[in-house]
């Protein structure tokens, strides 16, 4: 809990000043004048007297504890001032200094150094290098913001000051309510972990929204926010979602993944909502805490005029809602209130020269369909509409049954309504658009909600033979797994693999072929070759001895004269594999969140459409079935014109597999089965190929 940061009885500011452009006379005068009615202690060597408060030289001279201390001395003082409110009692300390791991070596150092403090002395600490923290249902404003914004039921986290500047100039301007406002900092102790699970927990947060720029504790922010999400909804705005510079990646897996997809597969799994713009983030917040949530994801259209009606209709059908087609009981009603040139259809126009009376009855029709979720009110001002009346009405008739938002589209006209939706709690939007993206957010929550509860299946697999081939890969320090460890690997895990046989010369590759069987495929073995086909490794469809003869000895000479330092160990003689559909299965180990699944159609959609979807491990059969359906390919999968459809279930059961393999193995650093051929419902799929990376042993 973070009761001495949200709820002290008494706040020592550590740094006070006498003069009004410094933030120390800032901090002190914000907790005054917003009306903070604990103790209020102002420390300043050089002043008696702050502000119509008594002044102190050090705590130790006022002789009393506090619960909170605001430091907010040259970079220099920090240590001192720290250890001056620590000795005073204080259960959490807010430093708002900056100069520490932001400058490099020698402020991280001090970072450290007084995290170690703190930490030492079980104390919480927020920043340093931070704006503050506000508390509007206590009147506590710790911070150097410029504005104090009305109270309401959204707490907001941010990992930039800024950002909470702007937030806050933007609530004032729109009369949005906020219940918390953080500024993280540097997160040397307290992070985005600590306040999601404090605000979770806090009766008067409904939404927490958060701007972040890093996670550092992956696992932890997993579990943790899956279970704040279960409580209410969580909007995250993360920044930074370009790598400047990818590692070197061996795997198609690890050369598709990167940071930003790394943090949208641990939104999707822990139920957070991701937006993607600020614009997105203050739009999804104020749908939560104004709307109640949708049962289902079908929509209802009431509108003045057909343009924003068609926009809207094509936003919902886009972003993969529904336009729900309305009851002939909901048409009759609207028949008998709305003009005859009116569409009692979906949308629903109710023309241009609309009154209040005419929008309120649309939309108590559409809110008492059965088929309608959730209903979007759409105007633009018309040369006989009566804006305010009309958004009062729809406000009324807006009971709070299913979610209504709103899109009166303008600027001077519709302001007194946007007003008047602000206070009476129903979220207007500027253009369909951003209503629709704002209500799939709803809709994508309550999903999540709705799941089915989190059964991960474990399967009976020879764990030991996999220790037993780690272990020798290495103690021979050879962290490229080649093809015919790994083909035991997924053996060992029960994969269906061709039969196949490693041959050190050309006449055990014979006796490999006559064994099983013509045609066979060849591929070369060396520990220095990772991409076999780009330097001629692999030679498909052998029907004889004499091929298999001729092959053996080309292959070893090209690939000698073309990489003369390779070690080559053989070659790997193979049951060609039947036909199928090709797909890539694979796994990426994210610093952050741990082992990412991927799954992709082979060939073109892997390697230039990108068509690809991630998922943290370990997962599901639903959550397997979910990373088929998210591929825009996935209809290939289910046969289209005139092709047989697949064994889904296989892919499905094979990507459980991967993930309880690399759970069970965290020295697997990134691992392909590339392609696996996924045969006909009721027929075989196999790994045709496969590739692991390790990691060094620690």
């Amino acid at each position: 809990m973070l009761d001495a940061l949200f709820s002290p009885g008494s706040v020592a500011v550590v740094g006070a000043s006498r003069s009004p452009d410094k933030v120390g006379n800032r901090i002190l005068a914000n907790l005054i004048e917003c009306g903070f009615t604990g103790q209020i202690v102002p420390v300043n060597p050089t002043a008696s007297e702050i502000l119509g408060l008594r002044c102190y030289p050090s705590l130790r001279e006022y002789g009393r504890s506090v619960d909170l201390g605001v430091v907010v001395v040259p970079r220099p003082a920090v240590m001192a001032a720290v250890e001056d409110c620590i000795g005073a009692g204080a259960k959490a300390l807010i430093v708002i200094t900056a100069g520490f791991k932001e400058t490099g070596p020698e402020g991280a150092d001090l970072e450290r150094e007084l995290v170690r403090l703190c930490r030492a002395r079980q104390v919480r600490l927020v920043g340093p290098n931070c704006l503050g923290l506000l508390n509007t249902e206590r009147n506590l404003n710790a911070s150097f913001a410029k504005v104090w914004p009305a109270r309401g039921h959204i707490s907001f986290m941010s990992q930039s000051g800024a950002l909470m500047s702007a937030i806050l100039d933007h609530a004032a301007l729109h009369r949005l309510g906020i219940s918390k406002m953080i500024s993280l900092g540097n997160k040397g102790d307290v992070d985005e972990n600590d306040l999601i699970a404090a605000l979770a927990a806090d009766p008067d947060t409904n939404v927490i929204v958060g701007y972040l720029e890093s996670i550092m504790d992956g696992d932890k922010f997993i579990r943790t926010a899956e279970n704040a999400a279960a409580r209410k909804p969580i909007v995250i705005f993360k920044s930074g979602v370009t790598q400047a510079g990818v590692r070197a990646a061996s795997s198609h897996t690890g050369s598709l993944a990167g940071a930003d997809i790394a943090y949208g597969a641990a939104f999707r799994r822990s139920g957070v909502i991701r937006a993607e713009t600020f614009e997105q983030m203050i739009d999804y917040a104020l749908a939560f805490t104004m709307q109640p949530l949708p049962k289902g994801e079908r929509v209802a259209v009431v509108t003045n005029a057909g343009g924003p009606g068609i926009m809207a209709a094509d936003a919902i059908e886009q972003i993969g809602l529904t336009m729900s087609p309305l009851s002939e009981a909901t048409r009759d009603s609207l028949r008998g209130v709305l003009p005859e040139a009116a569409s009692s259809a979906n949308p629903i126009d109710v023309l241009g020269d609309a009154d209040a009376g005419r929008y309120a009855a649309a939309v108590h029709a559409a809110i008492a369909d059965p088929q309608v979720d959730a209903v979007i009110v759409l105007l633009t001002p018309q040369a006989v509409t009566r804006v305010p009346q009309t958004a009062a009405a729809i406000a009324d008739a807006a009971d709070g049954s299913k979610p209504v938002l709103a899109s009166f589209m303008g600027g001077r006209d519709v302001a007194p309504a946007i007003k008047l939706f602000m206070e009476r709690g129903l979220p207007n939007y500027p253009s369909p658009e951003r209503a629709v993206r704002a209500l799939n957010a709803m809709c994508e929550y309550a999903r999540w909600l709705r799941r089915p509860p989190r059964i991960v299946a474990r399967f009976p697999v020879n764990r030991r033979r996999v220790e037993r081939i780690i272990a020798r890969q290495l103690r021979l320090q050879q962290h490229q797994v080649g093809e015919v460890a790994a083909k035991d690997i997924l053996r060992a895990y029960d994969f269906n693999v061709p039969p196949g046989f490693h041959a050190l010369t050309r006449e055990e590759a014979v006796e490999a072929a006559e064994r099983i069987g013509f045609p066979v495929a060849m591929k070369i073995v060396s520990p220095d070759i990772i991409h076999k086909s780009d330097i001629g490794g692999v030679r498909l469809n052998l029907d004889s001895p004499e091929a298999v003869r001729d092959t053996f000895d080309l292959m070893m000479l090209r690939i000698g004269q073309r990489l003369p330092e390779a070690r080559l160990e053989g070659v790997y003689v193979e049951k060609m594999c039947p036909r199928g559909r090709e797909v890539i299965l694979g796994m990426t180990r994210d610093p952050q969140f741990g082992p990412m699944l991927m799954f992709g159609l082979g060939g073109i959609f892997v390697e230039v459409m990108k068509d690809v979807t991630f998922h943290i491990a370990p997962i599901t059969q639903e959550e397997a079935r979910q990373m088929l359906e998210s591929t825009r390919s996935y209809a290939l999968l289910r046969g289209v014109r005139g092709q047989a459809r697949v064994d889904i279930d296989a892919i499905a059961v094979s990507l459980q597999r991967i993930s309880q393999l690399v759970t069970d193995f965290p020295h697997i650093l990134e691992m392909d089965i590339n392609p696996f051929i996924v045969g006909p419902v009721g027929g075989v799929s196999l790994a045709a190929d496969a590739r692991f990376t390790l990691r060094s042993a620690r």
